[in-house]
């Protein structure tokens, strides 16, 4: 069975829901809070939902934070890549989360945040068919070189996707330029592709991102997502809901299209599939609430 390996790693949420975000000096109103893990975690478990297997590559640190992480990999059945490390536990992100679902972050890293080339030297490769990685984990300068070389380094056999996530304004353009040269598929939100491309309009720009690779998606919220292809550009609409909690749907939207397309092997029935899953998991409270295959599979 195909399988996806992360090598961002997954983090704490700390959800507040509120009912607007506060001015500067003032405090929210909260109307509900809880703790559960996210981050890299939110991907893999969509493409565990979507029918492939998964391993985390990230770090794993030792400590409360980092044993709740552990659990929550092992009640999904995602492997990991290599042991905990000690003396660090893993970070956290307090989630604002609005009335319509939107959220905002401030987050914090802790051993996610810190990767050596010797412990990726330790990965095995031979059951991996995808990998992945964040710009979160890029921002991080703990972390930042190691992978980026490892990445650069990686089979051709192996399809890599990246990510940018909203960090991609702050990483070095050559960083930017080494991920995505080795990139197979970009799949990033309307404004990440605008920083990546310089393009303000969003078919352009998931054109350029597509250049010279196997293709790339722009994600568009409740608008559905573009996808390009060698020289093809497809529009897909939105599977149409009423959002709950927006944190997480561009993971899951991620895991999910590689999932389908492993399993598939086709690109626009991959994306289709994605957008519903990711519609699909904002109607639930929670960052990494991926529906089943047969659900989304009854709508597809």
């Amino acid at each position: 069975m195909p399988r996806l390996m992360q090598m961002t790693g997954p983090v704490i949420d700390l959800v507040y829901r509120v009912r607007a975000l506060p001015a500067s000096g003032e405090e929210a109103v909260v109307t509900g809070f809880e703790m559960t893990v996210g981050g890299g975690f939110n991907a893999l478990a969509a493409a565990r939902a979507a029918g492939i297997e998964a391993t985390m590559g990230g770090t794993l640190g030792t400590g409360p934070f980092g044993y709740t992480a552990a659990a929550a990999l092992g009640d999904r059945d995602i492997a990991c890549a290599r042991p905990p490390i000690p003396d660090h536990d893993q970070g956290c992100c307090t989630v604002m989360l609005e009335p319509d679902g939107e959220r905002s972050f401030i987050a914090w890293p802790g051993a996610e945040g810190r990767i050596t080339a010797e412990a990726l030297a330790t990965i095995d490769l031979a059951p991996v068919d995808w990998v992945m990685v964040s710009g979160y984990t890029l921002h991080y300068p703990d972390a930042r070189d190691a992978l980026a070389s490892w990445i650069e380094e990686l089979p051709r056999d192996r399809r890599f996707l990246f990510d940018p996530s909203p960090m991609i304004a702050e990483l070095p353009p050559a960083l930017v330029d080494t991920l995505r040269n080795r990139a197979d598929w970009i799949s990033a939100n309307n404004v990440e592709a605008r920083v990546m491309t310089g393009h303000t309009d969003a078919e352009v720009a998931v054109r350029a991102l597509a250049w010279g690779r196997q293709g790339a998606l722009v994600r568009l919220g409740a608008e559905g997502c573009l996808m390009a292809t060698k020289g093809t550009l497809h529009r897909l609409p939105a599977h149409e809901v009423t959002p709950v909690d927006t944190n997480g749907a561009g993971d899951c939207h991620i895991g999910s299209f590689v999932a389908e397309l492993s399993l598939s092997g086709d690109p626009l029935r991959a994306a289709r599939y994605a957008n519903i899953a990711a519609a699909l998991s904002v109607t639930r409270p929670g960052p990494a609430t991926p529906p089943d295959r047969d659900e989304v599979l009854a709508l597809l």
